[in-house]
């Protein structure tokens, strides 16, 4: 090879290398399943690394409240608003990306209980051996939202001999494993588990639905790049593993 060929070369891939990016994401674990899907197809498209970080919507927000940031910091609408309010997150940055119910999760083949009104809700949740759900006390919202239905049913005290109490997103793989008779958590908790079965969403009376909206942190070094995963986020073929993922696109 010529040393003029040689240099086109070099300068070929030094551009190249200078195109790719690192774009680190801050997330919920309510997410995971979905990114684990969206993620190398947005490699694959761009050229980009995504490097993700996942934790429980309460903690990442403590982290991010007190100066951890990420190139795109994806949680729950409200605390994103908050967050932007707070400086923490490039203004006009934040967009919807994607919904997703609190819901019932059994063991697969496990007959479904009837779950289709308030008053059916509570019987069901009352004739239950055992219900698992994310603790309360550890920030994650499906488990946060449960302690409160529990106390507008009135059956807080009841209910505390079933309860098994997970850290996160486990309720669903203790359901699969017959550990527990129902699981709590989000859909998108819930679908990806093999062994699980969703039931459906909590009655429309007391239906929760987690809207999760993803901007870029104010202290990113990659705007550009963060802006594109966020558009990538926003398109119909992310829309489809959404989808599949069980949540409902923003």
């Amino acid at each position: 090879m010529t040393t003029g060929c040689l240099g086109v070369l070099t300068a070929t891939l030094s551009e190249a290398i200078a195109r790719t990016a690192e774009i680190e994401v801050l997330t919920s674990v309510a997410l995971r399943s979905a990114f684990t899907n969206l993620a190398p197809r947005f490699e694959h498209a761009t050229g980009d690394k995504l490097v993700t970080g996942y934790g429980l919507i309460a903690d990442v927000r403590k982290r991010v409240l007190a100066g951890e940031t990420a190139d795109v910091i994806i949680l729950s609408r409200p605390v994103m608003d908050e967050l932007e309010k707070k400086k923490r997150i490039v203004p006009g940055s934040v967009v919807d990306v994607a919904a997703t119910a609190v819901a019932v999760a059994v063991r697969q083949g496990a007959a479904k209980p009837d779950i289709s009104s308030v008053a059916a809700f509570r019987r069901t949740l009352l004739n239950a051996r055992s219900v698992v759900y994310a603790d309360p006390a550890k920030g994650g919202a499906s488990g946060v939202y449960f302690a409160e239905v529990l106390e507008r049913l009135g059956i807080t005290d009841q209910m505390k001999p079933k309860a098994v109490l997970v850290p996160g997103a486990q309720a669903a793989e203790v359901v699969a494993r017959g550990q527990a008779e129902l699981g709590i958590g989000q859909t998108s908790e819930i679908v990806p588990v093999a062994g699980a079965e969703l039931v459906g969403p909590f009655p429309a009376d007391l239906g929760r639905l987690t809207v999760f909206s993803a901007g870029a942190g104010i202290a990113s070094t990659s705007s550009k790049d963060a802006g594109a995963l966020i558009q990538f986020l926003t398109a119909e073929p992310a829309a489809r593993v959404f989808r599949a993922e069980g949540f409902e696109p923003g």
